[in-house]
């Protein structure tokens, strides 16, 4: 009896993981994330609620593995690629306007730290714990796993203000991850153990070194496909090896598991990969770790425990000061709206509060009602946060953040007529040409062509060429495109197309991430389509219906099968780009955040479309 009801439980939270999300979606709750509706619905199966399902071995073990795969996962989260520096012409036009991104989310995510260390001591006060240590982490800590989806869905991540609050949420989230592990060592008993850190952490370097020198191996890209899959082996390896290490030296499993996501993030994997590692993760054993959580969550005791309840609020006020005080220091260069919409959006947490509670709660530091106390306000703030940072961040932001920067080199017969096509809503274009002896003033006017003295990189420079999104070198020679194409990769700029004759050059600057045309070779090819393929020929030369390419960017879609995605239309998706794979889409082909799809279909449609995915 006793194993069949343990099977019960198993096959209740699996089916709890299977139906919360497409509840989520029929009702159109999606200002809950769906880790907290997940820990919603474990409440009301657990013991607090009919008290159906309860935790045996079989839910322990794959809840453990969820716990260590979600800090696996939030660790792979962190994108290191924000830390890295700007081209020089970015930052020149930046710094007079915009504050430097590092140094200011480092001086914010400062005095969070100290700030909350002074309200932990409020929290020791009052007798809801002894360790003003342990509160000051549950206070200064931010889930990325809310503040990154959200960021996207706004579209905000690549904007400054974006990447401000992207930036303390992951100093925030890196810090608090390894104080947590110094405070356990701490806690052990054991001043010793913690020196055995620098062991996990050397560990960590060497294996990095390693990947980085691996993963360009050619063999490995053939041995990760099929039944081989050696990428996944390696990283699910990674993760075993360092969360065995790191309980060795005595620190929390999760310490380990969070390092291994940083260093396959350090190593940057292809998206097919993270897409992989996300589908096991939150598609199996995150689901069951999150409403077990709820499951165990005991909020009778709370309501039992006047001092326990009265602690939710405090520490909801708690959470607010500390992250609305120091990101005042940002009104320096926003408005009050767009500042108190990233106070909030801040003081989201989640993950690390219910990892802190459990590990507190287990090394004694806080009992079991101050634990589920602390649980319950994570998901409070995981609910409301968002909500408020939508409603308060203003929307010209957003559509400033939308148009993408384009520059043209080189004003011909090829490029000029094109600036007339461009989609205006979409792209925001300007026009470099050398000076002539015999110009035409009414054509540069009309197609508002900015002169300059010759092609050299500091002219460009001074003229802030580089400071766009897509630049298109399309000068009448192939050496001035080769050139400068190449010195706008190196400066940083996300696409850099050149127009190439030559087929030796371009097959070389493709290798280099540049993307190149002719205009002969596209010439020859388009007359052949049009030979052989008349049909297809027009679609793509027809402007009522031509062929689009859309970026799928909005969280809010991710996993919608395309038979319930609602905004089609007239318009049918002919493929979808997913990393390296090209996939023929169906009814039941589900839309992942990060997917390219070629769209076809009405001006009208398309433009929807973008707007609501991108």
């Amino acid at each position: 009896m006793e194993e069949h009801a343990s099977f019960t439980s198993l096959i209740l939270v699996i089916l709890t993981a299977f139906f919360v999300p497409i509840l989520l979606n029929k009702f159109r709750l999606r200002v809950i994330p769906v880790v907290v509706a997940e820990i919603i619905v474990g409440i009301i199966l657990g013991k607090s609620g009919f008290d159906v399902v309860h935790s045996d071995a079989w839910l322990e073990i794959l809840s453990v593995l969820g716990f260590i795969f979600l800090m696996f996962l939030s660790g792979l989260e962190i994108d290191f690629s924000i830390f890295a520096g700007e081209s020089s012409s970015k930052k020149k036009k930046e710094e007079k306007r915009e504050p430097n991104r590092i140094l200011v989310s480092s001086i914010i995510f400062l005095f969070i730290l100290i700030l909350s260390y002074g309200l932990s001591l409020l929290f020791v006060w009052g007798g809801f714990t002894e360790s003003a240590f342990f509160m000051t982490l549950v206070i200064s800590t931010i889930s990325l796993g809310v503040v990154v989806p959200t960021l996207k869905e706004e579209k905000l991540s690549k904007t400054t203000i974006g990447q401000i609050i992207l930036l303390v949420a992951v100093i925030a989230d890196l810090v608090t991850m390894i104080l947590l592990a110094l405070f356990v060592s701490m806690e052990s008993g054991d001043p010793s153990r913690m020196w055995l850190l620098l062991i996990l952490f050397a560990a960590g370097i060497l294996l990095y070194f390693v990947g980085k020198q691996m993963r360009h191996r050619s063999f490995l890209d053939t041995m990760s496909k099929g039944t081989i899959q050696l990428d996944t082996r390696a990283v699910f390896t990674l993760i075993i090896v360092l969360v065995g290490l790191s309980e060795s030296v005595g620190a929390e499993n999760i310490l380990g598991a969070f390092l291994a996501g940083v260093l396959v993030s350090l190593l940057s994997p292809n998206k097919q990969l993270v897409h992989k590692l996300d589908s096991f993760g939150y598609g199996f054993l995150i689901p069951i770790f999150f409403v077990m959580v709820g499951v165990e969550l005991d909020i009778r005791s709370i309501f039992a425990d006047p001092k326990a309840l009265a602690l939710i609020p405090l520490l909801l006020i708690a959470l607010l000061i500390s992250k609305f005080l120091p990101i005042l220091y940002l009104r320096k260069w926003y408005d009050w709206k767009t500042v108190t919409a990233a106070g909030f959006l801040l003081t989201s947490t989640l993950s690390l509060v219910i990892a802190a509670a459990k590990i507190g709660e287990r090394i004694n530091v806080i009992d079991a009602r101050t634990s589920s106390a602390l649980i319950l306000t994570a998901v409070i703030s995981a609910i409301i946060t968002p909500i408020f940072f939508k409603k308060l961040f203003p929307k010209k932001e957003e559509a400033e953040a939308g148009k993408e920067q384009l520059v043209f080199v080189g004003a011909n017969q090829f490029t000029l007529p094109l600036t007339t096509e461009l989609d205006q809503t979409r792209f925001e274009y300007r026009l470099y040409h050398t000076k002539q002896e015999e110009k035409d003033q009414k054509q540069l006017d009309s197609f508002k062509i900015q002169e300059l003295d010759d092609y050299e990189t500091t002219t460009l420079m001074q003229a802030n060429v580089f400071d766009t999104d897509i630049i298109v070198f399309a000068t009448g020679k192939d050496e001035t495109n080769e050139r400068l194409a190449l010195f706008a990769k190196d400066e940083g700029v996300e696409r850099v197309v050149a127009r190439i004759e030559d087929p030796l050059k371009r097959d070389a600057l493709k290798d280099k991430g540049i993307e190149v045309y002719s205009v002969y070779f596209s010439s020859q090819v388009l007359l052949k389509a049009l030979i052989e393929n008349p049909a297809v020929v027009d679609i793509l030369t027809t402007s009522d219906n031509s062929l689009n390419e859309i970026l799928v960017e909005n969280s809010a879609y991710h996993r919608t099968a395309l038979r319930n995605f609602p905004f089609l239309g007239d318009s049918i998706i002919v493929r979808i780009y997913r990393g390296k794979e090209s996939i023929v889409p169906h009814g039941d082909t589900e839309i992942l955040l990060g997917d390219k799809m070629v769209v076809t279909g009405s001006k009208q449609q398309v433009l929807q479309m973008r707007q609501i995915l991108s």
